[in-house]
């Protein structure tokens, strides 16, 4: 960053002193030898002393403007004064704006045939001069780094002209917004009609080297301080600064056909005309419409214009409500009868699910774009109201798109995202969403913010909203460009849309635009802003809208006549009117239409699965042999892997070798075997590559190189798919959300989200309420994301426990008072119709068959896995190939095989529990020799609740006592969930009764010696016998 400001400021004094330097032989024809001695000297000098000056950073040097610098130019000055064509035609400009007194003519009186006294007043006036000539450049670029720096801060750019959109009413002291401060600079009015030579950092004089200071000052302003603000210098990549400069300095830069003021014009009329005709049907509907930003629908046509010729053609948006309806109809196009027969009250509901409300809809959309006649889709992603949570969605989405396309520099794919100005400054996830702009399996090469800044948010002011300055100060830590624009100027607007697409095809970075607008009426159409804001509103009830402010301007240009512009209107007045005749026939809502992410191919034409069966999940030894001689070794050669790393691949090959695999080894298995039947697998979350608890080390790191890596799971087969594993950054909601995306972009593809500790998920609770679980009843969005949840009270504390599985169990929509009618394919019908499937596997078959079938099914449902901790090394928690090859499947239950099953009649308790609590169970039973008077079974998916298994299991102990052993508090486990269901499964006949540590605030103790008590008074009332008897359930 020095580095670049050092180059900045010395640039200005390299132009200004480089054309002389090179032009030493142009002098040597015109000087007597000892001068050209001088010069030949001092040029030595002078490139000797700038390069110091350019790239030292420390230490005091010597004054430019003292010793043999000033010398060299009071030379070059004396060669002009002898011959204005000696020199180089830009010292001519730049001496001849000089009019101090007039020098000896040092050429035509040699310095030596002077008097002492004259030759030392001489060089003392000569070099007054030369310094002058320089500190007055030094100062001019001085000037126009400042606006180039703070200029933004007093751009036009609030259209109500009340507010500051910086929130700081002050003005920078060094912006020339009067005459007077031209002193700062060591300048005066004098000095206005002086010509300057300009510097390299500066396009204000287009093919022009030299202007004048009067026609600095007016092109800076017409650059920095008009309608448009920039903030960019903070960029710390010279030519990425150079690139902006180029695009907003360069004079008339902002000139517009009268082809294209034409578009502009008809397509704020469809933006304008929209709004008005729904205000007009349905004045009593909330329709959060964007009056007051009307440019925004123009403004967004661009962006997809410029990008389409850029070679893009796929598009996905995210957005707010604000605007939503004016989008779909006249950015993505979609059918406006459609769009208006949301409003009507009578129209049914489809079967499909509870569906939204209109403004939170999404929708997918091929078509032709009209203004290059190329092919484009679009999708727009449905949102809920939590403003910004869509926003790692759409890139996640944005990524998988071009991750299947093959684009690696984001090419053909990119994503839009719209925010409101309260919204981005005050959500966190903006933040985590940033950040992940530039990790190499996230980035998206570039996305292109829109903030529709109506400079309030609900009710409140932004200077109670926020601290920072502007609304998008977030962008400033990715080193985003920030493009602020008046919304009432369409043409700036539309040309600030125009280079922030250029940007993100040329440097495939974020950039930002911020629309400064305002909200024609209150939050919603409902609301009375008056409360709250009344001389806003007061100002914005005189506003004129922008369309006819447009209008007006192109006529008195003589673009086009009232006739013209009436008549546009017209067309798209006639355009709603006939979309609202057939709106009225619309009788039913049907959800699946509003679908923003479809999967060609993969349902039937109505949307339903191709089949309601499920194949087993298991594969042959071949394979698993295979991958585990795969996962034991290190697939290429000179590569130095870690002593410890070496032992558990050791490890590993003994297991394989005795066809026994742990959870590491299933879970390596899952992975492989489906990669081979060409399923991409992508795991991504906080430490993954290694596994938080050291156990999966997929990712190989070179002892002996840096950056050097293996991944062997891309090793396996010749032809497989590819597999990515990937460190995400320390972020929950962010990459959730992610992730989320990302899944909905495939349904053949294995994508999975494991948090560092299982209750890290809370964080990305949003995701998870508003997204995963009911993403499919809102949006009839099927999605298969796999979550993993390490989860296990093993006296970690507190933070480190529980995944909260009550909390996902709560979510499930599966009646808890009805048990279900058995039907054909029972067990795939009811993953059909839940919401998501949580399961918590005590064995690594069962871990392995889970993570296949989430790929087998003929349908897409979240997954949720409880995964272990201690269990990924427990000597007891090993499965055998047997469980796992051909013909095999996952176990939703895992009966007792011991002793108790032997005689069924004779057990006294049958204790039901699901994960690691089964082997300290099991320990316990052996230690107390109750084999044969105690079963246990295991619950190993825990939604959809496994009633007609467990029902079977019942009856195979009718005398048992009923038992839920679990290792979790009573009100954070599974005990809320499991109880009304086991009450409906044995037809409230017999009692369900509860063994485990009593409710608690918190999930678990901090304290080790409490906790291995509370466990061991869990397993002592698990096997006295007695402990329930007299009690009444």
């Amino acid at each position: 960053m020095i580095r670049s400001l050092i180059s900045e400021e010395a640039s200005g004094l390299y132009t200004a002193l480089k054309s002389a330097m090179n032009h030493l032989r142009t002098l040597t024809a015109k000087f007597k030898p000892q001068t050209v001695k001088r010069l030949t000297r001092h040029h030595v000098v002078m490139t000797s002393i700038f390069q110091t000056r350019l790239y030292s950073v420390s230490g005091t040097p010597e004054p430019f403007l003292n010793g043999n610098h000033s010398s060299y130019l009071e030379e070059m000055y004396c060669a002009w004064r002898a011959n204005p064509k000696s020199v180089h035609e830009s010292w001519d400009k730049f001496f001849q704006t000089f009019n101090a007194s007039e020098p000896l003519d040092l050429l035509n009186n040699p310095l030596g045939s002077l008097p002492a006294a004259a030759q030392s007043q001489n060089r003392t006036q000569t070099s007054a001069q030369a310094s002058k000539v320089v500190a007055d450049h030094l100062a001019v670029q001085t000037l126009i780094r400042t606006y180039q720096i703070r200029g933004h801060h007093v751009a036009q750019l609030d259209p109500l002209g009340i507010l500051d959109a910086d929130l700081d009413s002050s003005i920078p002291s060094d912006l020339i917004t009067s005459m007077d401060k031209l002193g700062i600079y060591g300048l005066d009015e004098s000095d206005l009609d002086k010509v300057f030579r300009l510097p390299m950092t500066t396009f204000i004089g287009g093919s022009e080297s030299a202007i004048s200071l009067r026609e600095i000052l007016k092109r800076l302003e017409n650059a920095y301080c008009r309608h448009i603000g920039l903030e960019f210098m903070f960029i710390n990549d010279v030519e990425q600064c150079q690139w902006i400069r180029q695009k907003f300095e360069t004079p008339d830069i902002l000139k517009f056909t009268n082809q294209e003021k034409k578009r502009l014009l008809a397509r704020l009329v469809r933006s304008t005309r929209f709004e008005e005709f729904l205000a007009r049907k349905w004045s009593s509907e909330k329709r959060f419409g964007v009056e007051g930003c009307e440019v925004l629908i123009p403004a967004l046509k661009t962006i997809i214009d410029v990008s389409i010729s850029k070679g893009i053609d796929n598009v996905i948006m995210g957005m707010p409500h604000r605007g939503r309806l004016n989008v779909l109809a006249n950015v993505i196009r979609k059918d406006l009868e459609q769009i208006f027969c949301q409003f009507d009250p009578k129209l049914e509901a489809s079967e499909e699910g509870s569906g939204d409300v209109k403004y939170h809809l999404g929708v997918y959309h091929e078509r032709i774009n009209r203004t290059n006649n190329k092919h484009i889709t679009m999708s727009l992603m449905a949102n809920p109201s939590h403003l910004e949570a869509v926003n790692p969605v759409v890139q996640g989405k944005t990524k998988a798109v071009q991750f299947y396309r093959g684009d690696t520099t984001g090419k053909t794919a990119m994503s839009i995202l719209l925010h409101g100005d309260a919204a981005f400054a005050g959500q966190g996830i903006v933040y985590e969403t940033f950040h992940l702009s530039d990790l190499p399996s996230y980035t998206t090469h570039g996305t292109i913010h829109v903030v529709v800044n109506n400079q309030i948010g609900f009710t409140t002011d932004p200077r109670m909203a926020r601290s920072s300055p502007y609304p998008t100060d977030v962008a400033r830590v990715v080193n985003a460009p920030i493009f602020h624009v008046n919304s009432d100027d369409p043409e700036a607007v539309i040309y600030v849309c125009k280079v922030a697409a250029e940007w993100r095809s040329t440097f495939n970075k974020d950039v930002v635009i911020d629309l400064v607008c305002y909200r024609k009426r209150g939050h919603n159409e409902m609301d009375e802003p008056m409360f709250t804001q009344p001389l806003m509103y007061k100002q914005v009830q005189q506003q004129v809208p922008v369309l006819k402010k447009y209008a007006d301007k192109l006529m008195s240009e003589g673009v086009l006549t009232l006739q013209e512009y009436e008549e546009e209107v017209a067309v798209y007045d006639r355009i709603c009117e006939e979309a609202f005749t057939r709106a009225k026939d619309e009788k039913i809502l049907e959800i699946k239409e509003w679908l923003d992410s479809p999967w060609p191919g993969f349902f039937t034409q109505s949307g339903e699965p191709k089949s309601l069966t499920c194949a087993p999940t298991g594969v042959s030894a071949e394979i698993l042999q295979h991958i585990g001689n795969g996962a034991s070794s290190v697939p290429v050669e000179d590569f130095t892997i870690h002593s410890g790393l070496s032992r558990i691949l050791r490890g590993r090959a003994e297991l394989v070798k005795n066809q026994i695999v742990d959870w590491a080894l299933a879970e390596y298995m899952a992975f492989g075997s489906l990669l081979k039947e060409g399923i991409y697998v992508r795991l991504s979350g906080q430490d993954v590559e290694r596994g938080t608890f050291s156990h999966r080390h997929h990712v190989l790191h070179d002892q002996d190189e840096d950056k050097k890596t293996c991944v062997p799971m891309n090793h396996l087969w010749p032809d497989q798919a590819p597999y990515t594993v990937c460190n995400s950054s320390l972020s929950e909601f962010g990459v959730l959300g992610f992730e989320l995306g990302f899944a909905m972009a495939n349904p053949n593809a294995l994508v999975c989200w494991e948090a560092q500790f299982g209750d890290f998920n809370n964080t990305a609770q949003c995701i998870l309420d508003q997204f995963i679980s009911s993403g499919q009843t809102k949006w009839v969005r099927h999605n298969g994301i796999v979550l993993l949840l390490p989860h296990g009270m093993e006296g970690m504390g507190p933070e480190h426990s529980s995944a909260r599985p009550e909390r996902f169990l709560q979510m499930c929509n599966e009646d808890s008072d009805v048990y279900p009618e058995y039907t054909e394919d029972f067990e795939v019908n009811q993953l059909f119709d839940c919401n998501w499937i949580i399961v918590n596997c005590s064995t690594p078959a069962n871990y392995f068959h889970v993570l296949r079938r989430q790929i087998l099914l003929p349908f897409r449902k979240p997954l949720i896995i409880l995964t272990p901790k201690s269990l990924l090394r427990h000597p007891e928690a090993r499965s055998h190939f047997d469980e796992m090859k051909t013909g095999t499947s996952f176990q939703h239950i895992i009966p007792d095989e011991g002793l108790a099953a032997q005689n069924p009649h004779d057990v006294k308790r049958l204790i039901f529990c699901t994960g690691k609590v089964y082997y300290e169970l099991a320990k316990e039973r052996i230690n107390r020799k109750m084999e044969k008077e105690v079963a246990i079974i295991r619950l190993e998916q825990i939604s959809p609740f496994p009633f007609d298994l467990l029902r079977v299991e019942i009856d195979k102990y009718p005398n048992a006592e009923l038992i839920w052993c679990q290792e979790e508090h009573k009100n954070i486990g599974y005990y809320d969930y499991v109880r009304p269901r086991f009450r409906v499964t044995v037809q409230f006949k017999r009692p369900i009764w509860y063994v485990g540590r009593d409710p608690s605030a918190a999930p678990a103790t901090g304290n080790k010696n409490t906790h291995l008590t509370e466990l061991q008074d869990m397993l002592d009332v698990s096997f006295n016998l007695q402990a329930f008897e007299d009690l009444t359930f």
